[in-house]
């Protein structure tokens, strides 16, 4: 029976203990069986699920719907991390001790709790705001052109993405959203992917130099 873990890090952790035990003797425990996270598809309204459903081709009501799921006050996991933010915050002001007047890092870390707290409700006030103005944005993808004038944001892929299990390689979907955050500059197109260059078949080239390529 395959074994999930909630989060990545529980998962590094795991391989990771594992690792330790092998390198300091015999391993009592049995071997590791087959590890993996479920597909975002497996849960839609899941953070990841949500970023998944997200796609550069998505329509604006379904872009809005999502939002809108994002900042849900009894599911969305944007007020639910900020009261996770405001209980944090709570638990440190529930140790300000203000009797030593040179020394104080609990309110240090209230201060930072607080403030963190404060741009939280910030954001969900400005995309509780922005539904309106996606729901109303044009339904196609403007041309190519007009995407450079403008940082793409995004700067990390889930996991599925980096480890090759979510979408298929041949999926054209895929290739559209690879395509579109092929511009990012922290965001380099996989190796031996050319976005721009036309399909031809292969030929030699002089002196090792692929054209169109400037790496």
């Amino acid at each position: 029976m395959p074994e999930h873990y909630p989060s990545i890090g529980e998962a590094i952790g795991a391989a990771m203990r594992h690792n330790i035990r092998l390198a300091h003797g015999p391993d009592p425990d049995p071997p590791l069986q087959v590890r993996y996270f479920p597909p975002p598809a497996a849960d839609p309204y899941s953070m990841p699920g949500m970023i998944s459903r997200l796609e550069v081709t998505a329509s604006p009501q379904d872009v809005a719907g999502i939002v809108e799921e994002t900042t849900s006050a009894l599911v969305g996991p944007l007020p639910q991390l900020t009261e996770l933010v405001a209980a944090s915050a709570d638990w440190a002001r529930a140790r300000l001790d203000f009797d030593a007047p040179h020394s104080n890092p609990a309110f240090e870390v209230w201060t930072r709790l607080a403030s963190a707290h404060r741009m939280l409700s910030q954001v969900q006030e400005d995309l509780e705001a922005a539904v309106d103005g996606i729901a109303s944005l044009p339904e196609e993808v403007s041309a190519a052109r007009n995407h450079d004038f403008v940082q793409v944001l995004r700067t990390r892929e889930l996991l599925h993405d980096v480890m090759g299990a979510g979408r298929p390689a041949n999926d054209p979907e895929a290739k559209r959203r690879q395509a579109a955050i092929a511009g990012s500059p922290n965001s380099p197109a996989p190796s031996g992917v050319r976005p721009t260059a036309p399909a031809a078949a292969p030929s030699p080239h002089v002196g090792g130099q692929t054209p169109g390529r400037t790496r």
